[in-house]
């Protein structure tokens, strides 16, 4: 075994250059012809139900005005009910058809179970479930004085859309629907201060990778990667200022216009969503050049 081993370390790395090599012009090509089709067929969510999480603020917010500007109908899912009504109201202004509100905290079995059932008890169908809902935490991990203090973190960024997916999967296998999460670039490498939320996401992107096999033809599922987002939220001090760090190098992008082009991305069928799209660059990064994603910062 140790000479097989052997013969694989030399082997295998050239074998798969070589047809890395032959492959890579072949599966541009089909990627081209893929992108034209998506774009001429882009689905048409006019109609249709969609059930966004954590749609009071942020990304989540400007998704909602996203679809409702496309005429489908809404539920919207979040903690705080009277940010949910200036959501929902501007959601009806701009084109939904209706707009359901369900307050409730994903990372509870229950309201999951629930936010589904009311939304197929309103509409009937399920087409879209958009899991956005998530919690940012800028933290040196030797500075948690409490461990359990970062439980919420992946209950919510992990588990949350884990749950809502399990009970959404049998009504949007009905529709041919689709699954969307919102991950993060800090799934693919490690980001400073950011070790807990960075494992949330790693683990999202590969449980939804895996998904997106087990559920094929029947559910799409896209995995969205936002670059640095002007959400509006000041209620984090911390992250406030991570944020105002990363803009010194890294352009910041509005969240209504990070909404659009992700909405434009779902309907055309991509499974991988960047934006914007030179965000994809920091994975190549993290896979060839990992070295020059590692600096460590100085702690204050």
């Amino acid at each position: 075994m140790a000479l097989i081993n052997k013969i694989f370390n030399i082997l295998l790395p050239i074998i798969t250059i070589s047809f890395l090599l032959v492959f890579i012009p072949f599966s541009i090509f089909f990627k081209l012809i893929s992108f034209i089709r998506r774009y001429k067929e882009s689905e048409k969510v006019n109609g249709k139900v969609v059930i966004i999480t954590g749609a009071s603020s942020g990304i989540g917010e400007h998704l909602a005005y996203e679809y409702a500007r496309r005429g489908a109908y809404l539920t919207l899912v979040a903690r705080r009910e009277d940010r949910l009504e200036v959501v929902a109201d501007r959601c009806r202004r701009l084109g939904s058809p209706e707009v359901a509100m369900v307050c409730g905290d994903v990372s509870v079995i229950e309201d999951c179970k629930r936010f589904v059932q009311e939304t197929i008890s309103r509409f009937g169908r399920l087409d879209h479930l958009v899991n956005n809902a998530g919690i940012v935490e800028a933290k040196f991990f030797e500075d948690y004085s409490e461990i359990s203090d970062v439980l919420p973190i992946m209950n919510t960024n992990f588990w949350g859309p884990v749950y809502a997916t399990h009970f959404a999967i049998p009504h949007l296998k009905k529709t041919k629907g689709k699954i969307v999460v919102v991950a993060s670039p800090a799934g693919w490498s490690g980001i400073p201060r950011m070790s807990i939320y960075a494992a949330s996401k790693a683990a999202m992107i590969n449980f939804y990778e895996t998904l997106r096999i087990e559920l094929s033809p029947d559910i799409g599922v896209t995995i969205v990667f936002p670059g640095l987002i002007e959400n509006g939220n000041k209620a984090n001090p911390d992250l406030m200022a991570e944020k105002q760090e990363w803009s010194q190098v890294v352009p910041i992008e509005s969240a209504a216009k990070c909404a659009k082009g992700v909405v434009n991305e779902i309907c055309r069928g991509k499974t991988f969503v960047a934006e914007p799209s030179w965000i994809r660059v920091l994975f190549w990064l993290s896979a060839f050049c990992p070295e020059l994603l590692t600096s460590k910062p100085k702690k204050n």
